[in-house]
């Protein structure tokens, strides 16, 4: 079956590789989402399908055919970096970096329907992603960055 990924068509064999977690790591190689409770708790493995987060561990790839599914591979072109990565890396909010895929697409996707979110919002809208080393108030403070940067205008690089 064909998918857009990162805006490039691939094909995926929804046999082979029955959740979209694994059909992006182990058919596609991409290493962004990551394995971790294999139960829509953590959202290490966050990526975003047809614009809206989704858990792809608890996404079947077989319902997936036609969609269009962005990783943190495919957050900014290539060689440069989107202004969440530089803020995540400004304000150290990537600690491990285990999380860190997840955390930026939830942050790309709460700038893009609120450009300019209250800390309580940024709370409630990256409460689906957990942070192992506990960095919150550092991955607050670099949303809140962007957001007051660029008028939460997060969808593209600067």
């Amino acid at each position: 079956m064909r998918l857009s990924v990162n805006g490039s068509p691939r094909d995926v064999d929804p046999t082979r590789a029955p959740t979209l977690l694994a059909a992006l790591r182990d058919e596609l190689g991409l290493i962004g989402p990551k394995l971790s409770c294999d139960h829509g708790e953590c959202g290490a493995c966050t990526v975003r399908l047809d614009g809206e987060l989704v858990y792809a561990c608890l996404t079947l790839t077989a319902a997936c055919e036609g969609a269009h599914v962005q990783t943190v591979e495919g957050l900014s072109p290539a060689g440069t970096l989107h202004p969440l990565q530089q803020a995540f890396i400004t304000h150290d909010a990537a600690q491990c970096g285990f999380c860190t895929p997840g955390q930026l697409l939830a942050a790309q996707a709460l700038l893009e329907r609120n450009p300019h979110p209250t800390d309580d919002e940024i709370r409630v809208a990256m409460s689906g992603n957990l942070c192992r080393c506990g960095t919150y108030p550092k991955i607050i403070a670099a949303i809140r960055a962007v957001a007051d940067a660029s008028g939460g205008a997060a969808g593209a690089p600067a």
